[in-house]
This record gives structure tokens, sequence and C-alpha cells, in this order.
């Protein structure tokens, strides 16, 4: 099994706080995906996980077990960087291999697994060929099924499809969630890319600045953000936010694909915007609109032509409200009736 725990976990770089006082539980069997700008201290997190970085203070469990003090070849896990780490002069079998020779399995338990996952990731027929005569992609899988070769409680990986091109990192995010349904083993995975974190992951832990700005599933994160850097972070292009014409610091917050380019049948408010510039992206198109409270971007299936001059709704069930911290609140009659204020004068 391979459930993770970190209690009160900070990790100091010289007086550089990386991670602040972390509590962070990792189910056993999910795919979870630390998700967050660079700095943000995921891939930290990953590597005191692994035990390449000892945490400052605070304690690290693989189920209940106390880690801290193993060596990462002791802790029954295993690591994929982005830049494959292979051996150049070894074969792929050979690579794939080596950490069993290691660990002393014996050779015919050895072949058996080698066998089994290469039929896994599709690597049977290159098993003889040197990493530099493959592709990128095959070199993953390669890195992959060293990894998986192991058996295992816990597949740590680092941004491993980031040297891919996009076509294939496509393809690798598919794979990736078939071997997890396959294995049934724990995967932590850390990304910057949010469309990563969303397509793959049962659990997003998104981070900021060493702490834990929210936990849930793709689902959640992104209908319920509990503040405007969650709402901005997940979401291409991000929420719109209006701010500074409220009362209190108060904030307003909507998915681009809720800004309606045709009219609503529910409780709106309207705004006039311009069309700047649209983006052509086969089934929908990204637009940017001047308005009176600056560019607002919306998505929609409807054209319009460029410099027109539109009528736009929001319904008060498609908005997000946040106070002057940038945390989320609650949108109640109270809260609609001085948005509707606020607009009708604006637009007025």
């Amino acid at each position: 099994m391979g459930a993770i725990r970190l209690k009160d976990v900070t990790k100091k770089f010289g007086n550089d706080i990386v991670i602040d006082n972390l509590n962070l539980e990792i189910e056993d069997g999910s795919f979870t995906v630390l998700v967050g700008p660079s700095g943000c201290g995921k891939s930290t997190t990953l590597r005191m996980i692994t035990g390449l970085d000892e945490p400052t203070s605070g304690e690290i469990f693989i189920d209940h077990h106390k880690i801290n003090d193993l060596t990462p070849g002791k802790r029954d896990i295993a690591m994929v960087f982005q830049n494959y780490a292979l051996y150049p002069t070894m074969t792929v079998k050979e690579n794939i291999e080596f950490g069993l020779e290691n660990k002393k399995v014996p050779k015919a338990e050895r072949q058996r697994r080698v066998k089994d996952i290469c039929e896994v990731v599709g690597l049977t027929e290159y098993l003889e060929r040197k990493p530099s005569t493959l592709s990128g992609g095959q070199r993953q899988r390669v890195a992959l099924a060293r990894a998986m070769v192991k058996q295992p409680k816990v597949f740590l990986m680092d941004e491993p499809l980031s040297n891919l091109d996009a076509k294939l990192r496509g393809q690798m995010r598919v794979e990736l969630i078939g071997l997890h349904k396959k294995l049934g083993t724990t995967f932590v995975y850390v990304t910057h890319d949010q469309v990563e974190a969303m397509s793959m992951a049962d659990d997003i832990v998104l981070m900021k600045d060493g702490y834990i700005v929210q936990q849930s599933n793709p689902r959640e994160l992104y209908q319920n953000p509990n503040c405007i850097y969650a709402a901005q972070f997940i979401g291409t292009p991000q929420m719109n936010i209006i701010n500074n014409v409220f009362p209190d610091g108060m904030q307003l917050g909507f998915r681009p694909e809720k800004l309606y380019l045709q009219k609503v049948g529910k409780e709106h408010i309207t705004i006039q915007a311009e069309v700047v510039t649209k983006e052509m992206l086969g089934a929908e198109t990204i637009y940017s609109l001047k308005s009176a409270y600056g560019i607002l971007m919306a998505k929609s299936q409807h054209e319009v032509d460029d410099d027109s001059h539109l009528s736009l709704w929001v319904p008060f069930s498609d908005m997000y409200l946040f106070d002057g911290q940038g945390c989320r609140m609650t949108l109640g009659e109270a809260e609609k009736y001085v948005i509707k204020q606020t607009f009708d004068r604006q637009e007025g």
C-alpha cells in the first residue's frame, strides 16, 4: 500500500523558507498531481518524499511508517525524471533490468518482470536497442518501465513529459492514465502545466509559495475555487476578475465561457464591450473584449465580427465572489443587489 502523509514539514535553504509547515495527505492508489508555478515548492516536496532532500523539520510517512531516516533506496518508491536519466551504453533491456540486478533479484524473475512490463508499455520490440536510437516518447517509456519493474509502493514523477512536443505529451498523458488504472499504485506527479493536472489527476494539490492553496479533485477545483489564485490558475483563458468598483474591496469573477455573447434567460448583469481580437480554436473562438472594467475574455461558439460592439450577459448563477484579500465569499441576495446596482450605474 502507498498512502503518504507529510506532517508539519518545513524546508529551508539557508534563511529561505521554501516549504512552510506543510501538511499533506495522499491516498493510497490515487493519481495525485502537485501543480503550481515555478518556485512554489512542488518539486522540493517530491524530493523530500524520495529522500533526495531532507526536511528541516517535520515528519514524512508512507503507510504510517516514518521514513525520514530511510535512504531513498529503502523507501520502496520509484522516481521518473524529466530527463529520463537512461544509461546510454546499455540496451533498453539492460536499463530496465539494472535496478533489479542491484537488488540481487534472481535472473529468471528479472527476465519475467522485464518481459511483463515491456508488454504493458509497448517496448518488447526495442529491448536490444540503445536509448540513442529511440524517440523521446520511447525513451520516456523506458524510464517508466525501469520504475515499474521494481514494483514499488509509490511512483514519483517530476515533470516527466516536459521535454516532449505537444502531440507526444498528449499521447503520453493518455498512456499514463491507462498505466495507473492497470497498476493501481499510488502516483505522485509534479507539473506546472494545468492541462496535465486537470486531465490526469484524481486529486490535485495546488501550491503557492511553499503552502497548499487548495486540494481537491479536478472538477471541484474548477467549479469551486476557494480563492482568486485558484480560480485564475485553473482554466484557459483564466477567469475574468472585476474589482475596484464594488464596496469593501469585493471582487467579481466569471469564467470566459460564462460571458455570453447572446442573451440568456437567467437572472444576469449586462456589460457593454467591443471586440479587440479573436482567436479561432476550431469549434470555439476566444475573444478579447474592451470594457469599462478593462479587458475581458470570452470563449464562445458564436461568431461575431471584428470591432463589433456587444452587449454581454453574465448570469448570477455563474458568478464567483471574492473579498478584498481574494478569498471566496458567499453570493447571497444582498451581494446580488450590490452587484446589480453597481453595474446598472456603471453601464447606465
